[in-house]
């Protein structure tokens, strides 16, 4: 199985010329399948992960089925209204908009309370490990995680310490990077409770320097 993500609103203008799918008003997280730059049995969602909206698309790859959808797309979208754009781009836009990725924002070591995550954890029925998140709901946390952008120059990284004024360690950074939109450093981090509320002061340990941030709303853009 294959799979092509076109992330952005207008390229699905432009690849509804190839398809009799109506894949123009897929409402979020939904999915059609059909017939898609003359390859049958192609299923197009409207899902992502960068907040651009756009879709992604699904198909087996019988010969060279990758090779004509990948050109078709390409050929109907020549004039530059898409281009080929790697994981990079991709990751850089999920930031933007505060989505988690797992293995750097969430994992087995963090809770989905603490993660922000909240609106999809509930309560009304049991499951994994779910008496210990109603607990830790009623006792409240002791971190979470928070964006932040830099206030000096400096690229956080995924592992870098977060730190006090008085450079004890109260967190960490799970990503970051420089947003092109906001011509400035981004992040986002696990700090102690206390921490939490926009503007307050951070600083990123960058090479042994403290690098001052401040903790912003989500998300970035």
């Amino acid at each position: 199985t294959a799979l092509l993500a076109i992330q952005a609103p207008n390229a699905t203008r432009i690849l509804q010329t190839l398809t009799d799918m109506d894949i123009m008003n897929l409402k979020y997280y939904t999915f059609t399948k059909g017939t898609f730059a003359g390859v049958d049995n192609v299923l197009v969602s409207a899902t992502g992960y960068t907040g651009a909206g756009g879709v992604e698309i699904y198909f087996e790859d019988k010969g060279d089925d990758a090779t004509k959808i990948w050109d078709a797309i390409f050929e109907a979208g020549k004039k530059g209204e898409i281009k080929p754009i790697g994981l990079g781009a991709r990751d850089t836009l999920r930031l933007e908009m505060g989505y988690c990725l797992y293995g750097n924002d969430i994992d087995d070591t963090t809770s989905p309370l603490e993660a922000g995550l909240g609106w999809i954890t509930k309560f009304s029925k049991e499951f994994t490990n779910s008496k210990y998140f109603e607990k830790q709901k009623t006792d409240g946390l002791k971190r979470k995680l928070v964006g932040f952008e830099m206030l000096e120059k400096g690229i956080p990284r995924h592992g870098y310490d977060i730190k006090n004024f008085e450079g004890a360690i109260i967190g960490r950074v799970t990503s970051g990077t420089q947003s092109p939109t906001l011509g400035k450093a981004i992040g986002m981090g696990y700090v102690d409770a206390k921490f939490t509320l926009p503007p307050s002061e951070i600083y990123i340990s960058i090479r042994n320097t403290l690098v001052k941030a401040q903790v912003v709303k989500v998300p970035f853009v």
